[in-house]
Parts: C-alpha cells; sequence; structure tokens
C-alpha cells in the first residue's frame, strides 16, 4: 500500500505510539512511503529543529535514497485542497503525482478534507485501525 506521512506523524514516531507503529509497518515492507523534494526537504528541516543530529538525518536519506520501500517523485502537480494552511498541499501533491491511497496526518487542516481523489487522509490510529 502506498501511503504519504505527514512530517507531525514522522517526528512523533521518535516517541513511540502509533506513529512508531506506521514506521515500523514501513520498515517491515507491508506499506510503501511515498515521497516528493518537498515533503522531504521538509522532514529534514523539522527533524534538525527537534534535535536529530547531521549523520542521523543523512542516515534517513540514505535510506530513502536506496528507494527502501519508498517511492520518489520530481515532479508533482500543484494543487490548492488545503486552504487554511497552504504548506499542507505538498503531502496532497506527492500523493497524487505516486497514486498514493492514503496520507497518514496528525494535522487538523489535511484531516478535515477526509478524502481527496480517492485518497484517504487518516489519523495514525484510523489509519492502523483500518
Amino acid at each position: 500500500m502506498r501511503v504519504v506521512i505527514d512530517t507531525n506523524v514522522f517526528v512523533s514516531s521518535l516517541f513511540g505510539g502509533n506513529p512508531r507503529k506506521i514506521i515500523d509497518s514501513w520498515k517491515e515492507g507491508t506499506i510503501t512511503i511515498c515521497l516528493s523534494k518537498d515533503t522531504l526537504d521538509e522532514y529534514v528541516e523539522v527533524l534538525h529543529r527537534v534535535g536529530l543530529d547531521k549523520r542521523e538525518i543523512e542516515e534517513l536519506l540514505s535510506v530513502f535514497g536506496r528507494g527502501f520501500n519508498s517511492l520518489f517523485t520530481t515532479r508533482t502537480p500543484k494543487i490548492f485542497a488545503v486552504r487554511t494552511d497552504a504548506a499542507d498541499n505538498k503531502f496532497i501533491e506527492c500523493a497524487v503525482a505516486l497514486k498514493a491511497e492514503v496520507i497518514i496526518t496528525g494535522d487538523q487542516a489535511l484531516r478535515e478534507l477526509k478524502e481527496y481523489m480517492d485518497i484517504k487522509i487518516r489519523t495514525p490510529a484510523q489509519f492502523l485501525r483500518e
């Protein structure tokens, strides 16, 4: 299953709980993470801000670069579905470009959409339940 993981879920996975279970699913190969330049840039920026050192971030980028249970696109459509926080549109753009089935997020502005072009938008708990 192809999924886009919002940055807040990725960062929250460092602390355990449902977000960690999502990342474990990716590591186990039961889900494929979809990435774009914009989503990856945000991961790096936020992970650096929360205290991951340069080596840890480079290891993560190396895993993505090897294509470990991941897909990457350099071209995404411009979508303006999230009006209250335009920066969140990058996750929808990535999902559309790579034909993801689900966007996993804790972000309220994204969650309010519930679905976009048959792409489900779910919290980590909702995703794990389904």
